[in-house]
């Protein structure tokens, strides 16, 4: 009995040394301009940019593949603190992947929700709560506005209104990080 538990204790020490030694030496890192890149784009996921998401769209920025102006919910502001951060000249949005609009969010208007679920689906960021033939609910606090839950809903249940601005729906901005500790 004593020496199946020793032999399992330098077995598990064994493999612990080796696991470590191989966490050390095969590491691998990610690339701190996409993660800079990727901290400045709105995270919406909506893909009007031509890329699945907002990291490989900042991958792609970073490997000089895409333009800065290709982030239609980022908008003006994004481009110019992509342009900022890159040392490049700010351009204008580009028509083709859309047009800056005011922050959206999805309402379903539940007593028409059929509960197919397409629209829980299609969310990229999961903010589509619901089960089948169940009528399905938004948390606003997560949806993006990306609109990629309105095209799939059979029974247009589904519209997109304006974030409210009031006095009790404002927040303290996130804080800011200067570029140079980023780095």
């Amino acid at each position: 009995m004593i020496l199946s538990i020793l032999v399992l204790t330098a077995l598990a020490s064994a493999f612990g040394l080796l696991l470590g030694y191989a966490a050390v030496r095969f590491r691998v890192e990610g690339d701190p301009l996409v993660d800079q890149i990727d901290a400045l784009l709105p995270q919406t996921q909506c893909g009007q940019c031509g890329y699945p998401g907002c990291k490989p769209y900042a991958t792609a920025i970073a490997n000089g593949e895409a333009d800065i102006n290709q982030c239609p919910p980022g908008g003006e502001a994004g481009i110019q603190k992509l342009a900022d951060l890159l040392g490049v000249e700010a351009k204008p949005l580009n028509p083709e992947n859309g047009e800056e609009k005011d922050k959206l969010v999805a309402i379903i208007i539940e007593q028409d929700c059929i509960g197919c679920t397409l629209c829980i689906q299609a969310c990229p960021v999961d903010a589509i709560l619901g089960a089948a033939k169940k009528m399905h609910t938004v948390i606003e606090a997560e949806c993006t506005g990306c609109e990629l839950c309105v095209e799939p809903c059979p029974v247009d249940c589904i519209k997109m209104v304006p974030i409210r601005t009031g006095l009790p729906d404002w927040k303290w901005p996130k804080p800011r990080v200067p570029v140079e500790s980023r780095l």
